[in-house]
């Protein structure tokens, strides 16, 4: 379990992101920061997510109310596609007994 986690600090360094947009994604409940032992980690399964919102936030200048926005209304979308897949092969399952 301890390798997928990464410690946000040395993340930051890396991606050369401010350690306060992390903390601003947690507040915004868009990520999960773990803390132990004084220092914070971040979910490796996380990463793809937090590219997202840091291309947001730095690239395209967009708040963290835009990018909470956004996260929401993707996932709608995701959900919305899930629904239409189901309702497909449910219909799937009708037209083969035409």
């Amino acid at each position: 379990m301890d390798t997928d986690i990464i410690i946000v600090s040395e993340y930051c360094q890396k991606c050369h992101i401010e350690p306060s947009f992390i903390s601003l994604l947690e507040e915004s409940g868009l990520i999960d920061v773990d803390e132990r032992e004084g220092q914070s980690y971040l979910f490796a399964s996380q990463l793809p997510e937090l590219e997202q919102y840091a291309r947001m936030y730095y690239d395209l200048s967009i708040n963290m109310e835009g990018i909470d926005a956004i996260h929401h209304l993707l996932n709608r979308v995701r959900d919305l596609q899930n629904e239409v897949e189901t309702l497909r092969k449910r219909l799937r399952v009708y037209e083969s007994f035409d």
